[in-house]
């Protein structure tokens, strides 16, 4: 994937005929890290537990709804089962 994203830069891939192609490209690869992240959580051990709880509170640091969407996350005040739940479907 690393590969992929350096050549496209190295031969401008983002640039004008070929900007579509490309924004899909970065929405593919969000998408890849975001299930990545939920398959190192799901095994709910305490590694991925505490990468769940720092990972997730990098989203506190949205202006205006942070702290509210990092509840909404975890699904109370926490990482708990239910946040587990909500991975789960997610991924």
């Amino acid at each position: 994937v690393y590969l992929h994203i350096a050549r496209g830069l190295y031969f401008g891939s983002y640039k004008s005929p070929r900007i579509m192609p490309w924004s899909v490209g970065v929405i593919i690869l969000v998408l890849m890290m975001g299930t990545a992240f939920l398959g190192y959580v799901l095994p709910y051990g305490q590694m991925s537990l505490w990468g769940a709880t720092v990972i997730t509170n990098m989203l506190s640091a949205i202006p205006w709804i942070g702290t509210d969407f990092v509840q909404f996350v975890w699904g109370g005040f926490s990482v708990n089962n239910a946040t587990l739940n909500r991975f789960f479907s997610l991924h």
